[in-house]
This record gives C-alpha cells, structure tokens and sequence, in this order.
C-alpha cells in the first residue's frame, strides 16, 4: 500500500506540479471552447443538408462524408493534417491543425445525432409553419431545428464530454494540453503521480455533467 501511495497519489508531488497541470487544465478548456462549437456547427449544416437537400447525389456525398469522418481514427486524422498537409504546402499552425482535424472528426458525429432530432420532429411541424407564411429557412431555424436540438441534447452533451476527453489527442502536435504537462511532468519526475492528479481533475469538472447527462436522460425516459 505505501508502494501505491507513494508511486501513484503522492501528495508532494501533487503540490510540486499542480501549478503546471493548471496551465494545462486552461488550455484544455479553451481548445474544448474552440472545438465543440465548431463541431456543433458543423454538424448542424450537415445534418441540414443531408436532411433537407432535393438533390440525391449531395445526400450521397454527405453519407460519404459522415461515414468516412466517423471511420477514420481521430489520431491519425490529426497527424495526417499537421505532419502531412506541409508536403501538399500547407503547413498549418498546431492550433489550427488540431481545429481542422477536430472539425471533421466532431462534425460528423454531431451531424448523426442532429439528423436523428431533426428526423423526430413530426413532418407537420414544417407544414404548420409554413402554413402561417414562414419561408422553409425560418421555419427550420424557428420550428424545426429548436425542436430538434431539445430532442436530441441528451446525445449532444454526452458526444461533447466525448470530445472534451479526446482533447488529450492534441498532445500529439505538442499542444500542452493537461494530458501533455502530465505527462512531461511524470517524465521528469520518474513518478505517474501526475497523471494520476490530471485523472483527478478531469474526473472533477466531467463529473457534473455527466451527472447532469444521467438527469436528462431520465427525464427523457419518464416523458416517453
């Protein structure tokens, strides 16, 4: 036990390296500020087109898309970006590269459970919106989507608390992220006591929402 203790939950060296692992903690947050709402967006605009579009071939071509995105691993979508674009000469910045790839990682996956809400939404909603003069774009944006995003905000919150985890894949282009600081941390220190407390906090502020996810999804039960 004093093994464990001493390898795995020192107290000295928490004190000695929180400071760091809050600066990573930090950029964690914000790099989760930046990506899900980009995948948010991005898989609204899929999931409207893929759903809305006339045109088969582009319902096609958006499967493809959701299907290949949500296929390929995450990290090897990042590395291909950020060591593999500068031989086509793009070579992109590490935030940029880990927006790019998160982008179309997150997008197609937020793209699956919007078209599942939009889906839910009862045909006549649109008709009765239409019906009191709204185009078919402010009847989605007023009518249908909002029904939609309700509908489906179990599944979005449990998907972002995915994509806050998946964060940690930024350590890869040497973001310092508060998987990275840990890890450097424990190199220095020959001692995984840091990566420990990096579990910690990530268990700390994931925690409420998960619990706040298990609530939602309760009361989604008891309206069914």
């Amino acid at each position: 036990m004093d093994a464990i203790l001493r390898n795995f939950f020192n107290i000295d060296v928490f004190i000695q390296v929180f400071p760091f692992l809050l600066q990573g903690l930090l950029t964690t947050i914000g790099l989760s500020l930046l990506v899900i709402p980009l995948g948010l967006i991005g898989g609204l605009a899929v999931a409207l087109i893929g759903t809305q579009s006339e045109s088969r071939l582009v319902r096609i071509l958006v499967m493809i898309y959701v299907d290949v995105f949500r296929a390929l691993p995450p990290l090897v979508l990042l590395i291909f970006i950020y060591f593999g674009f500068p031989f086509l000469g793009l070579d992109l910045p590490k935030l940029m590269a880990v927006a790019l790839g998160f982008l179309l990682n997150n997008s197609s996956y937020y793209g699956e459970i919007f078209r599942a809400g939009l889906l839910s939404v009862p045909a006549g909603q649109m008709e009765a919106a239409r019906s009191t003069g709204l185009t078919r774009l402010q009847a989605l944006a007023y009518v249908v989507v909002p029904q939609a995003v309700r509908n489906a905000l179990p599944d979005l919150i449990g998907n972002s608390i995915e994509v806050v985890k998946l964060t940690t894949l930024a350590s890869v282009v040497a973001l310092p992220e508060l998987l990275r600081v840990a890890r450097d941390a424990q190199s220095l220190l020959y001692n995984p006591s840091p990566i420990v407390l990096a579990a910690l906090i990530y268990l700390a502020i994931l925690w409420p929402l998960v619990r706040w996810l298990s609530r939602l999804e309760h009361k989604n039960m008891i309206a069914r």
